[in-house]
């Protein structure tokens, strides 16, 4: 004869599962964050000008 189901046991299962996945959702988005906010502090390096000619004809 088969167990009776544990519905609070399936129902456990399912919100953990969920708070798994929310809890990954959150620290992909803070990375990105933490990325973004990274590049944007980070010293701008200017693109080298070209040198100036100084000679005269």
């Amino acid at each position: 004869m088969a167990r009776k189901p544990n519905y609070g046991q399936q129902r456990a299962d399912v919100n953990r599962a969920k708070q798994a996945k929310q809890e990954a959702k959150q620290r992909e988005r803070e990375a990105a964050v933490a990325r973004r906010k990274a590049e944007r502090n980070a010293p701008q390096s200017a693109p080298p000008s070209p040198p100036e000619d100084t000679s005269q004809e």
